[in-house]
């Protein structure tokens, strides 16, 4: 029986389908990046490295993660019950690609990771983790469908996460953090462009920004004020950058959002990697400024606290490395 005409044309039109075009203009949507694992029936972990997790359900909690039929690892996913997905911050490139290689055999060698629900590996530090149990699967074209409902998760770290766009990572605070790294980045460049997008956003919060905003700082700060023991170092850390991270959300503008946190996660570093980090209890008057100068709009006398906070920070630290140095 000789094809219509319509299943001719069909045909041609499939063939005239530019695959590498299509990829491509896919590639165009950002997506993030996660390391899916599960245990073999052996109980060896398997794992690798995603770019099709997605959220499918509120109630119950579904997500759905996708793998080419031609996997090595398909077999063993469908097989196990269970599997997890562990969501990669923009500073885990490197397990990223570990996972995603054709050429290591044991891709958990020298990897933390710990057994989680069901036994399945959660590797450690990720930005999120969701330990999920099989929910369905579905063949879809050259791929398996996976759709599991969580039974476990974590939200560990506050960090951005790895984000895969155009066939690369983008990755902006990674790439100033290399810079800093290799002693390329000024602490005083650094330091400026703290003050200056600090400032701008002060602006822009006094503008745009509102009493729940206000509120959210005020509870910011009595915070830190009760974070005063030595060993609660970290915590106080972290809650002095959410000080300038509930600013920029009170600014109300998406541009300098990621300008700001870009700044604010070298910020982190450095500090985790200071070991003599101290309580300063003269910057706590000085957040209560700026505060009470946003919340009667009052743009001038914000920045110009700011500028002050920012000088005292300097200041105190010159102090301590002086300090520091001296025999």
């Amino acid at each position: 029986m000789s094809e219509s005409a319509s299943q001719v044309a069909e045909k041609q039109e499939v063939s005239l389908f530019d695959v590498r075009a299509f990829r491509n203009a896919l590639g165009a949507f950002p997506t993030g990046v996660a390391i899916i694992t599960t245990a073999g029936a052996d109980g060896r972990p398997i794992g690798l490295t995603c770019n099709s997790f997605s959220s499918v359900s509120l109630e119950p909690p579904l997500v759905s993660w996708g793998l080419r039929i031609n996997s090595k690892s398909l077999e063993a996913f469908r097989s196990a019950g269970a599997f997890a997905i562990n969501i990669l911050a923009e500073d885990q490139k490197d397990l990223s690609n570990r996972f995603a290689s054709g050429q290591i055999a044991d891709k958990f060698e020298g990897v933390a990771w710990r057994a989680g629900h069901r036994g399945l590996p959660i590797i450690e530090d990720c930005v999120a983790t969701f330990e999920c149990d099989k929910f369905a699967e579905h063949l879809a074209g050259d791929h398996v469908l996976f759709l599991g409902q969580v039974a476990k998760f974590d939200h560990g770290r506050h960090e951005d996460s790895l984000v895969f766009y155009k066939g690369a990572y983008m990755m902006l605070t990674q790439s100033l953090r290399e810079l800093a790294s290799r002693g390329r980045m000024e602490p005083q460049n650094l330091d400026q462009a703290r003050r200056l997008v600090n400032c701008m956003l002060l602006r822009l919060a006094c503008e745009n920004g509102v009493d729940e905003d206000f509120d959210a700082i005020e509870h910011n700060i009595l915070q830190i004020e009760q974070l005063v023991a030595p060993e609660e170092r970290e915590q106080r850390a972290e809650a002095s950058l959410e000080f300038f991270r509930l600013i920029t959300r009170a600014a109300h503008n998406e541009v300098l959002v990621v300008v700001s946190e870009t700044l604010t996660n070298i910020m982190r570093q450095i500090l985790k990697a200071d070991s003599s980090l101290r309580y300063r209890p003269d910057l706590v008057p000085v957040r209560k400024q700026i505060l009470s100068h946003l919340r009667r709009r009052d743009a001038d006398a914000a920045e110009a606290a700011m500028s002050h906070y920012f000088d005292e920070m300097r200041r105190g630290t010159v102090a301590n490395q002086t300090s520091t140095a001296a025999p």
